[in-house]
């Protein structure tokens, strides 16, 4: 008998699954995943709401593989129609828990994220040096193998009490959204994983750093959008102890990497032995032995890829690392392309795209005091770049020349 949706709490179910697939393809329309899903799209979604309807749905399962920029890390890549549920999932608990986490929070939250932290760490400085004019010091701490130690048990109790105890915010039914987080957190991402990279590409990575190696019922995939809000639920309940316990006024994190600014050097000191016991006895996590970092404010401290320094920001260096890089090899394949005579429809499509990646870079570096940089960067391209393109007097905006146009 063939199946009818009801136009009830079923038919919002619809309409929410569909603005999920919306969300989640925004930005992964050309992976193959989303386009095998995409072909029959609407036949793939109504499908997903019977798996969810019936508590028949179970994630696909994962790929995983090794990248090395920015830094060596291990991915774990979801099937496209796993990411709708994730999706899903974020627009029923985001709009609950967004306004329990402090301000200071800053990862995976709407008008904040790197920037912000790095405009509040120099508020921060300012403030309590009194514009460097008084003793003030910078504390960061970072916890040793964040997503592969969040124990899973502990953050599905931690998110079912607090959806439970607001369910009457939800817009979705309670039994329909804790299936959904069970069924996504205690996936394990390791079983029946497709191994994209040579098992040689894991060598040289900290076991501390692999699903691999996380033990039962422990870690999570870094690169899921539920990943990203668990981070945030599991360490809210550190936040809420160092603000409301132990009283820091300045103070923020982004993902596990936190950062202290105080007047008095020995409650620094102080602080960190009972953030240990506080992750140890209630959340299971260390502290890094080797990343604490105290230092007097008039030292400047690495935050989020800027060096805060007194009266400026810098751009830190694997920000300058990675914008060299990426310029030299895109300017290499367009001298290829160039040296073999090829049609100019490609030559403009790879020099207009080169010209939107350096232009992404430009408007994180305006943030910064970085104009010598951006000039280096930028004379670099318009000499090596056989005239293809031309910046503005204050190097922040490249342009295509009309060569190319």
């Amino acid at each position: 008998m063939k199946k009818h949706i009801q136009i009830t709490h079923e038919y919002s179910l619809i309409e929410d699954i569909f603005q999920a697939y919306y969300d989640a393809r925004k930005n992964k329309r050309n992976s193959e995943s989303a386009l095998e899903f995409e072909l029959e799209y609407e036949k793939n979604l109504v499908q997903l709401f019977w798996d969810i309807k019936d508590r028949s749905y179970k994630p696909g399962a994962y790929s995983a593989f090794i990248i090395d920029k920015p830094v060596k890390r291990e991915v774990f890549a979801s099937q496209f129609r796993d990411r709708v549920i994730h999706h899903l999932i974020f627009n029923y608990i985001n709009p609950i828990f967004d306004p329990l986490f402090i301000n200071d929070s800053y990862s995976c939250r709407v008008g904040k994220g790197t920037s912000y932290g790095i405009k509040r760490a120099d508020y921060f400085i300012k403030s309590c040096s009194q514009n460097y004019k008084k003793d003030a010091y910078i504390m960061k701490l970072d916890i040793e193998g964040y997503f592969m130690s969040i124990d899973k048990n502990i953050l599905f109790q931690i998110i079912k009490a607090q959806i439970i105890k607001r369910q009457d915010k939800l817009v979705c039914e309670l039994d329909l959204i804790l299936f959904l987080l069970e069924t996504v957190v205690f996936c394990d991402p390791t079983k029946d994983c497709v191994i994209k990279s040579r098992r040689e590409a894991w060598r040289g990575l900290p076991k501390s750093k692999s699903l691999f190696f996380s033990g039962k019922n422990k870690g999570l995939p870094i690169g899921n959008l539920t990943s990203q809000l668990f981070a945030n639920i599991y360490l809210n309940e550190i936040d809420q102890f160092i603000k409301k316990q132990l009283k820091f006024k300045y103070y923020g994190r982004y993902v596990d990497d936190m950062i202290f600014v105080d007047n008095d050097k020995q409650r620094l000191i102080w602080a960190i032995q009972k953030i240990k016991d506080y992750l140890v006895s209630k959340l299971l996590l260390k502290l890094h032995p080797k990343k604490t970092y105290l230092q007097n404010s008039n030292k400047g401290v690495n935050f989020l890829g800027a060096y805060v320094k007194p009266h400026r920001i810098l751009v830190g260096k694997r920000i300058k690392r990675n914008f060299y890089n990426r310029v030299y090899e895109e300017l290499f394949v367009l001298s290829q392309i160039d040296s073999k005579h090829e049609n100019v429809n490609n030559v403009y499509r790879f020099a207009n795209k080169f010209r939107q990646l350096v232009n992404s870079y430009l408007g994180v570096l305006r943030q910064f005091d970085s104009y010598m940089f951006r000039k280096g960067v930028a004379e670099l391209i318009v000499d090596i770049s056989s005239g293809y393109f031309v910046i503005n007097d204050s190097f922040e905006v490249l342009s295509l020349s009309r060569r190319v146009v």
